[in-house]
């Protein structure tokens, strides 16, 4: 697909969900808005290691993978954001991946330039830290407690149906597993911070494998 064919695909699914006539004449926000989009997914994607982000050996974007489709919107909607502070065009955009894909993450966070949600169905980004390398499942939840959010480290991987709220410093390369729920509490470098499956109490320990890395082609560091 060219970017002039995404763009035209990207209006229609807009206009499909909100038919008020109102993106005819914007068409130059998307033009550029389009190829912002495309380069920061191109420059996220290639540092994954999945097989799917990849054909013969260059990095590939399918808008029918709805995975990457989740991330390419967000930035979509964030680089229209920035540029030109068009809040209705943007709230088009987060509606669109919400209803789509069960992404809730507002246009003006500050995602990194590499992140991954992956199976993203249920995924809530508050308005957080984030740094290069996350990895959200679905289910997960990063948000506020009194208007305190946490701050994530490099490589912090959230595993399905886990939560981080609150005054939280989370560091680098640290596992947050199924279920668990972090809340006004720190976590070191190289932390595995789990629920227990039988007992229900909250683990935390360190590891010298983090789940982050599996995820990436190049060393977080």
């Amino acid at each position: 697909m060219t970017e002039d064919e995404l763009q035209k695909y990207v209006i229609h699914q807009l206009n499909n969900f909100y038919p008020d006539n109102r993106l005819s004449n914007k068409e130059y926000i998307f033009k550029w808005a389009i190829s912002e989009a495309l380069e920061r997914t191109h420059f996220c994607f290639k540092h994954v290691s999945l097989p799917a982000y990849h054909r013969d050996g260059t990095t590939y974007f399918s808008h029918l993978h709805s995975d990457q489709y989740t991330v390419f919107i967000w930035f979509l909607s964030n680089a229209i954001w920035k540029r030109f502070k068009d809040a209705e065009i943007a709230a088009k955009l987060f509606n669109l991946n919400k209803a789509l894909n069960g992404f809730l993450c507002m246009y003006d966070a500050e995602l990194p330039d590499i992140f991954l949600v992956l199976h993203g169905n249920g995924v809530v980004l508050g308005k957080a830290f984030y740094s290069n390398f996350f990895v959200c499942y679905q289910g997960c939840t990063v948000g506020a407690i009194e208007g305190q959010y946490p701050k994530l480290g490099r490589g912090v991987a959230l595993a399905p149906n886990s939560t981080v709220i609150g005054e939280c410093s989370v560091g680098n390369l640290v596992t947050i597993g199924n279920q668990a729920l972090l809340r006004n509490t720190d976590l070191s470098d190289g932390s595995l911070y789990y629920r227990h499956i039988d007992t229900g109490k909250h683990i935390n320990q360190s590891t010298n494998t983090p789940w982050a890395q599996t995820f990436y082609n190049v060393p977080i560091s």
